[in-house]
């Protein structure tokens, strides 16, 4: 990392206050997103399995959707938060505008998109000829709440950038509530199964966006920000989440690898495998909030020309990410016996998940630096360099990923290849640190 002084005492814990102020909220908000899936999972299962199959699928289209256009949350949160620390706060909300303008935008080409092509798409995934006409039924009337989901993220990163991370918080709680309330209504009050659920979930989402909506437009007019389209605007944020989307979409297919890895190992293999997944997901979360809390803090001091404060808090960060990562690690080997009975009772498939587990878990202090970086260049609008270092990442992992089953590995082998993606991420995110070229200063990059 670039040489900083050493921080203070004072400065040390004026730093840990903001980091706690963004990352936590942020986290509440980041754990409540997927309890949505789960809710209509719960509730979609007494249907009957076909239902719970096509809900399964459909959810799995919509997840990938979704997350490919995560950066309209990144780069909406390093824009407005340069804005934001130059003391520009109608340029900023302007800014996030043009990010929910593209949302929109967006939003409406893959309703275009899904509509015709839900049966096609749930074909890929092989579904059954009991469950498919479900997942089609979910996909398509899902796909109507797809604009007010990329609203959502790109008016997070709009508050984000604005050092808000509690209104997020609020509207991820109500959107959880109101979703549970409406699918149970629907599914069974009204007697409309598993399209009583998609709608449920329409509306909840829909509700979301109004309120996020409300907030920004508030914020617009308190400031006297434009909130009609500019297509300048909305073409610049396009640009840079382009970047971002690359980096996305190369993290997206390590997964996908990963995944595609371990369904050739074996039954067994594949099942522990999404059980080490979905707990690596998790932990992602808690790591993932300190690096949503880097996006706004950097963007802001870069803003404002501050590059000492800039580094000063990459370093603290960083030191919040080893220590993080640290307890993950514990409580993953310390917890193994509570948690492990709830995923499996298959004792094949127990004695092939626990030396894999043990792997993530002495791994995770290196996420915790990794994700902690990863935000830090995003919120320096650093998005070329970071689509360029996934992209190698994804070229060092995939040779090696796949070989795993030609040289008798197992999956242990096939996570300590997951370790070796997140070491070269490591290496490509210290360099770029280390040579202070993320940090350019002013309200734009």
């Amino acid at each position: 990392m670039t040489k900083a002084p050493a921080i203070s005492r004072t400065g040390a814990r004026r730093h840990d206050r903001e980091i706690i102020a963004l990352a936590v909220p942020a986290f509440g908000a980041l754990v409540a997103e997927p309890l949505f899936v789960m809710v209509d999972s719960a509730i979609v299962g007494h249907l009957g399995t076909p239902q719970l199959a096509g809900l399964a699928i459909a959810a799995a289209l919509l997840t990938t959707a979704v997350s490919i256009f995560v950066f309209l949350a990144y780069a909406t949160t390093a824009a407005v938060a340069r804005r934001v620390g130059a003391g520009d706060l109608q340029a900023a909300i302007r800014q996030g505008m043009d990010g929910i303008w593209l949302a929109l935008l967006l939003g409406a080409v893959v309703i275009a998109v899904t509509l015709p092509a839900a049966p096609w798409l749930v074909g890929l995934f092989g579904a059954s000829d009991t469950a498919a006409p479900y997942a089609v039924t979910y996909l398509r009337i899902s796909s109507f709440g797809i604009p007010a989901m990329l609203v959502v993220l790109a008016a997070t990163g709009v508050l984000r950038g604005l050092q808000d991370t509690r209104t997020p918080l609020y509207v991820a709680i109500g959107g959880f509530g109101a979703n549970a309330v409406l699918n149970v209504v629907l599914v069974y009050g009204a007697g409309l199964g598993i399209a009583g659920s998609a709608w449920g979930t329409v509306l909840a989402q829909c509700a979301m966006a109004a309120v996020y909506l409300v907030v920004v437009v508030r914020g617009a007019r308190r400031h006297g920000a434009s909130l009609r389209p500019d297509a300048a605007g909305i073409r610049a944020s396009a640009q840079a989440g382009v970047p971002l989307l690359v980096r996305t979409l190369s993290l997206r297919a390590v997964l996908l690898i990963a995944t595609a890895v371990a369904a050739r190992l074996g039954d067994a293999d594949v099942a522990a495998h999404q059980i080490i997944l979905s707990l690596w997901s998790l932990m992602a979360f808690a790591l993932d909030a300190i690096a949503i809390a880097g996006q706004a803090i950097i963007g802001r001091y870069l803003g404002a020309g501050d590059t000492r404060g800039a580094r000063e808090a990459c370093r603290r960060m960083v030191q919040w990410g080893v220590a993080v990562g640290v307890v993950l690690g514990v409580l993953i080997v310390a917890g193994r016996p509570l948690f492990i009975p709830l995923f499996t009772g298959d004792q094949v498939v127990r004695d092939t998940l626990l030396p894999a587990l043990l792997v993530v878990a002495v791994t995770q202090p290196i996420s915790g630096i990794v994700f902690v970086l990863d935000g830090v260049l995003m919120g320096a609008g650093d998005g070329p360099y970071l689509a360029g270092a996934m992209l190698v990442t994804l070229a060092v992992f995939a040779p090696v990923a796949l070989l795993v089953p030609a040289w008798g590995g197992g999956l242990t082998a096939l996570w300590w290849t997951m370790g070796l993606m997140m070491g070269v991420r490591l290496l490509t995110l210290w360099l770029r640190t280390r040579s202070g070229r993320w940090l350019v200063t002013g309200a734009t990059r």
